[in-house]
């Protein structure tokens, strides 16, 4: 395929590379992404996924949310894929400063990356909103109904809802990183979702690759866009 060698090239040439990623980077690992046709978004529930997965319907209805958070969220069991590995070792060899991601599912770091700034937070961490303690994902996963601190308190995700703001330092991280960048390589993301998809705008390095299975608005930007699978397309990549 002649876009792997080109992306192999780029590699090769590159000494700075950045991974910007969403949920299509975990769909290879049985993951369903948000905005695909068979996505979370278009399965039937009381409410509206969005509704659910926001900051005051959290407050409010904490019942509701955590029933659906520990049903569609909470995926334990699932074990890192091709992009995952590929990304790690890309690291393991100094060519990969940062991996930035929107996904909260930790599979970045189970594949044994070290540099990862989780846009959106991550599932494995949980604080009581009382004291502060901090409590794993398999704790709030075995807890019946809305899991408590032993203070009492409301234990919550640390994720990213609907009208909370991103985390400042996370974001710092992330625009440092990307652009500083000589090679950028966005991948398994719609580049619809605000403000992260805006962060690829402070890129200024060399080559900027997209791998996306459809379209997305930065592909005329793209010096090579690659319309396939991102765990197919990164094994065939040799470090």
């Amino acid at each position: 395929m002649m876009e792997v060698e080109t992306l192999q090239q780029f590699v090769d040439q590159s000494k700075r590379i950045v991974f910007f990623g969403g949920a299509g980077v975990s769909t290879e690992s049985g993951i369903p992404d948000f905005r695909s046709v068979d996505g979370l978004y278009h399965q039937q529930y009381d409410y509206p996924p969005e509704t659910i997965l926001s900051h005051s319907f959290f407050m409010q209805k904490p019942e509701e949310f955590y029933r659906f958070y520990k049903k569609k969220m909470l995926a334990l069991d699932v074990k890192p894929n091709k992009a995952h590995e590929k990304l790690a070792e890309l690291e393991s060899t100094g060519k990969l400063t940062a991996i930035v991601t929107q996904n909260i599912d930790g599979l970045h770091q189970a594949a044994g990356s070290k540099v990862v700034y989780e846009l959106h937070g991550s599932v494995h961490r949980n604080y009581c909103m009382k004291c502060g303690k901090f409590y794993d994902a398999h704790y709030v996963a075995e807890q019946d109904g809305v899991p408590k601190c032993s203070c009492g308190g409301m234990i919550k995700p640390d994720v990213v809802l609907y009208e909370e703001g991103l985390d400042q330092k996370t974001v710092s991280g992330a625009v440092e990183a990307i652009s500083q960048a000589d090679l950028l390589i966005i991948g398994g993301t719609s580049l619809a979702v605000y403000p992260a998809a805006g962060l690829v705008d402070y890129y200024r390095g060399k080559h900027l690759v997209l791998i996306n299975k459809s379209a997305t608005p930065m592909d005329r930007n793209a010096d090579l866009l690659i319309q396939q699978p991102i765990g197919e397309v990164l094994s065939h990549i040799s470090v």
